[in-house]
């Protein structure tokens, strides 16, 4: 009996081609990003109609082409790595269908969603920041999801009302978008609206292709990539991670407490260090540091990937570019913002609660100007031609200081750091001097 691998290719290839392609055992509520995503490697997907069937883990897509599809079925039948989406294997077969065409995504009547299509444009050549711009000017736009299908380049923009979408589509149907905000190679592209069937968008992450304003805390898919985005390859051939001002630190073998206060140490060797944030994830301890610019932040990463805080290979930092440019963080234990002027690290002075004039004089003893009989001139300012003994000695306690509060440690005296004073073995043998840091293996 032949095997269900050879069965499950044969089925593929005995099927008759199409554009459509049958995807089966998705993840539940898979997102069209997820699968455009393992579709885009051979051909342009036209139209897509997801989470299908008893138990919404099927869908379609249809590529522009039908070698696209015959391609991806090819590879898929052959390769020893299966087709996954979020690390479940995927199964793919040509359709019966050749086109996907039940996808109803106009509106009898008006409505508070509006269906563009932005002619003379290809994916991404128009960013959702500039469709978000253009069509705010009419009123709140609460979702905006991009895609594309036989018609072209087109977006659904979602209105708190029916009132507001109409005048947007009013004023915008059959405009262009203004050159200004359009690539340079593009001249115009005009704009053709009708009312969509949607009532609300189900915006699942925010990405290059969806937005939802009104939910900030939506997390960021990473794997939605905008198609027309591609990444730059340097001059020895790999991809050049893009780079930013704020560098995202992954601690490995993180046997000793690393604190803010170890990484400002750390980190303020090669600039400004303007913010710090410490967190957890998924079981690794990471950071996040911010320098005023990117310059700084790349001579860091290339200075520090790869060495360890502490020697014996303690500590090892893995160093990449972050996505932020600008923290918010708190002044607590795990981050810290050193913008702040009241946050600046400065050594410790000890506080010195001064008493007035009179409270003070009347604090000490009697001295030698207590005992002056009238007629007498009282000692006056050092004169070197008065011999030493004719002075009163000098006094040597002052009982209205406190010992403990006001006494000063020797200067010679060498602090350490005072997020290292518990941690062993420090850095190399020895705790780092002030205004210095720790070495790296």
């Amino acid at each position: 009996m032949p095997s269900t691998s050879g069965q499950s290719s044969q089925f593929r290839y005995t099927q008759t081609p199409s554009k459509v392609l049958h995807l089966r055992n998705m993840p539940w509520e898979c997102t069209e990003e997820e699968v455009l995503l393992l579709c885009r490697p051979f051909g342009k997907v036209v139209n897509t109609m997801l989470n299908v069937g008893a138990n919404r883990n099927q869908g379609f897509v249809e590529f522009a082409e039908l070698n696209q599809a015959i391609q991806m079925v090819t590879y898929f039948a052959s390769s020893s790595e299966p087709a996954q989406i979020r690390g479940k294997t995927v199964y793919i077969q040509y359709s019966n269908r050749q086109e996907i065409t039940n996808n109803k995504t106009t509106a009898d009547g008006a409505g508070n969603v509006l269906l563009v299509t932005i002619e003379g444009v290809q994916a991404g050549e128009v960013s959702i920041d500039v469709i978000h711009l253009v069509f705010s000017a009419f009123g709140f736009v609460h979702k905006i999801a991009t895609f594309e299908k036989t018609a072209g380049f087109q977006a659904l923009i979602q209105y708190t009302d029916a009132a507001t979408a109409t005048e947007a589509k009013n004023a915008l149907d059959g405009r262009s978008i203004p050159r200004y905000l359009l690539p340079e190679h593009v001249e115009t592209c005009y704009l053709r609206i009708t009312y969509s069937a949607h009532k609300d968008l189900n915006i699942k992450f925010q990405s290059n292709r969806s937005r939802d304003y009104t939910n900030p805390y939506l997390p960021v898919n990473p794997t939605a990539v905008d198609v027309s985005l591609q990444p730059t390859v340097g001059s020895d051939g790999k991809i050049k991670e893009p780079e930013s001002n704020v560098l995202l630190a992954s601690i490995g073998n993180a046997q000793y407490a690393v604190t803010v206060d170890v990484l400002h140490t750390v980190f303020s060797a090669f600039g400004t260090v303007q913010k710090i944030a410490i967190f957890d994830k998924l079981g690794d301890l990471q950071a996040l540091i911010q320098y005023p610019d990117v310059a700084t932040a790349t001579i860091a990463k290339e200075a520090l990937e790869g060495h360890c805080i502490y020697d014996g290979g303690y500590c090892k930092l893995h160093l990449t570019y972050s996505r932020h440019t600008d923290l918010t963080v708190k002044n607590d234990e795990r981050s810290r913002d050193y913008t702040i002027p009241s946050v600046m690290p400065r050594p410790a002075v000890p506080a010195v609660s001064w008493q007035s004039t009179q409270a003070t004089a009347a604090a000490f003893p009697a001295t030698v100007t207590s005992a002056i009989q009238p007629g007498q001139v009282p000692p006056t300012a050092w004169n070197p031609a008065v011999p030493v003994g004719s002075y009163a000695p000098a006094q040597s306690s002052y009982p209205n200081l406190s010992p403990t509060s006001d006494t000063f440690a020797p200067s010679a005296a060498v602090p350490t750091h005072p997020a290292t004073q518990q941690m062993l073995p420090p850095p190399y043998g020895a705790s780092p001097g002030a205004g210095q840091i720790p070495n790296y293996s």
